[in-house]
Parts: C-alpha cells; sequence; structure tokens
C-alpha cells in the first residue's frame, strides 16, 4: 500500500478501500446502485456515517464528510463481466460490516483480488459459446441437422469477437467485424449443404455476443433512479446491438440479392 498522509490517515485509507472496492465492482459487470451501496456500507463499517458516492461507468467520486474533508476520484477506462469478483468483494464488505477487518487488511485483500485474474479461459469460453449457440438454435425452434454449423459458428464468432479487440482498439468495431464473419461463415454453410436454415444458425451463433449484461444493469439503474447510468448503458447495449445487427444485414443482404439473381 501507498504511503498515507499523516494528517488525514484514517479517512484517506478508508476513501482507498471504498473507491477500490467500487472500482473493483464496476469493472466486473456490477451495477450503479450496488456498487454505491457496498461503498457505503463499507464506509459505515469503519464508522464513517456521512460518505457520499457518485457512480457512473467511466469513473467513480466518493467523498467523506469531516472536519478534515477527504475526496477522491477514481477513473473507470475498461470494463468487463466477472461476477465472481463482484460476489467477493460484497462478502469483504459484510466482514467489514461486522468489524471482522481492518482497513489496511481490507485494502490488501480488495487488491489481491483486483489483480487476481479468476476469469475462464479463452478457449473454454469459445466452447461454451459453441455449445450455447446450438443450444439457442434449437430454443429457436432450428433443427437438430443445423446443431453442429451453428455449434462452430458460434465458437468462431466468439473467438474472432475476442481478437478483434486486441487488435482494433475502436469500440463497437469488434462486435461488427465478428458478426460479418458469423453471418459468412453461416452462409458458407448452407451454401455447401453442411447447413439448411440460414435464419436459424445466425440467431444462434449471434446470442453469446448479445449484450444481456449490459441491458440488464441498464434496466436496473433507471429503476433505482440512476439516470445517468443508466441512459449511458442503455445507449452502449444499443450501439453494440447496431453494430452486431449491422454486420449480420450485411451479409443477408449479399445473400438475398444472391438469391434473386
Amino acid at each position: 500500500m501507498e504511503h498515507l498522509p499523516s494528517h488525514a490517515a484514517t479517512n484517506y485509507e478508508i476513501a482507498q478501500v471504498c473507491l477500490l472496492a467500487g472500482k473493483i465492482m464496476l469493472e466486473n459487470g456490477g451495477e450503479t446502485y450496488r456498487v454505491e451501496d457496498t461503498m457505503t456500507h463499507i464506509a459505515e463499517g469503519f464508522g464513517i456515517r456521512n460518505s457520499h458516492s457518485f457512480v457512473t461507468p467511466t469513473g467513480i467520486i466518493f467523498s467523506i464528510d469531516a472536519p478534515e474533508q477527504t475526496t477522491r476520484l477514481i477513473r473507470i477506462s475498461a470494463r468487463s463481466t466477472d461476477l465472481h469478483k463482484v460476489t467477493v468483494v460484497n462478502a469483504i464488505s459484510r466482514r467489514i460490516a461486522q468489524g471482522k477487518l481492518s482497513p489496511q487488511d481490507a485494502y490488501k485483500q480488495l487488491s489481491d483480488i483486483d489483480a487476481a485474474n479468476t476469469s475462464f479461459p479463452f478457449w473454454f469460453k469459445i466452447v461454451s459459446a459453441a455449445i450455447a449457440s446450438g443450444c439457442f438454435l434449437i430454443m429457436f425452434q432450428g433443427t437438430w441437422s443445423d446443431f453442429l454449423p451453428a455449434c462452430v459458428t458460434g465458437g468462431a464468432g466468439l473467438a474472432f469477437l475476442g481478437y478483434f479487440h486486441r487488435l482494433v482498439p475502436i469500440k463497437f468495431f469488434a462486435e461488427f467485424l465478428a458478426s460479418l464473419l458469423i453471418g459468412g461463415i453461416a452462409y458458407l454453410f448452407v451454401r455447401t449443404g453442411v447447413g439448411h436454415d440460414l435464419d436459424t444458425i445466425i440467431i444462434g451463433s449471434v446470442m453469446p455476443l448479445v449484450p444481456g449484461l449490459l441491458i440488464t444493469n441498464a434496466v436496473r439503474d433507471l429503476m433505482a433512479g440512476h439516470f445517468v447510468s443508466g441512459v449511458s448503458k442503455g445507449a452502449e447495449a444499443f450501439l453494440t446491438a447496431f453494430a452486431i445487427g449491422a454486420g449480420i444485414a450485411f451479409v443477408l443482404s449479399f445473400y438475398n440479392g444472391e438469391g434473386i439473381a
């Protein structure tokens, strides 16, 4: 832990713990209201009754009302989904509320969680996306003969998405390219006779790319009264869905044009 100022060591340390907990939760799929609630409970667990937090998808402001007022800001630049980290932070906040952790111990544990890589291996995500794509195809009343093409297409789509995210730093462009390739692979399966129903193969294959968590968090934040976060997350979900739809629409327009010709 970095050296703490001697004139406000306690408040500064508590603010650091609250901010780190909020950062971990926000970066790993936690809702805005849950982040603010957790930070408030952590501060109360350390004896701070008057604290204020303002959370947006791109930043957190936390302030402690005291004679030596402490206000801290942290920037959130990357967001993903790792609900295991969110659960662990919630468990730590409950232990703090029970008086079982000091600020130093809590900060150390949170730092370890922040640095840990608890996500599944990428190959496992690809296999899971492939199986999920096949299951979605059956759920949308596709035929079992298209199950394997949907699995291959969905797994390849997620693999390309991860590759494009590292290759192209432009947001939403990776989703467009991945959906374009999904549509292209599905078209090749149908054209060669391996697949039969292009629509259901595409629908099942793009489901792992759909921003379901973003949509859910946007609605929950709006219901909780966090309009800034709710609208911004909703806009991000809309743009992601638009990028996916644009890639598929390009392939379908080519397919339909060829059919007409």
